[in-house]
């Protein structure tokens, strides 16, 4: 038996939301109820903030309704495609769309994270 830890950090790599899972569960679904424990107090009066700006994952996450569900809520993400989903988009042709946007300066970032363990 083993376990999963799903961890969201801010840029400073300080902790903002955990969930442990059983280490077979999938990475993705795991994504939007981390991102809904996060709240960030203000220093002055009103409601934390319970949005990031932007999000950066690792390819375990970019699944399109990942994407899908993350611009409906108003939050950038960033992610590599995975070689099955380019793939599939590419198979489509015109109907396929557009390759999402991806910044690789912005996704060096993303050790922060690791860096928090």
């Amino acid at each position: 038996m083993t376990s999963k830890i799903h961890l969201a950090v801010d840029g400073r790599g300080l902790p903002m939301s955990v969930i442990l899972t059983p280490g077979q569960a999938g990475d993705n679904p795991q994504l939007l109820p981390l991102l809904d424990q996060i709240a960030v107090g203000r220093d002055g009066p009103g409601r934390p903030r319970t949005r990031p700006e932007r999000v950066l994952a690792d390819k375990a996450y970019s699944h399109p309704s990942t994407r899908a569900a993350l611009r409906a809520r108003g939050i950038g993400f960033t992610s590599p495609e995975r070689i099955d989903q380019i793939q599939r988009r590419r198979a489509k042709g015109s109907r396929g769309g557009r390759p999402p946007a991806f910044d690789p300066d912005r996704y060096a970032d993303r050790n922060v994270v690791e860096r928090c363990f």
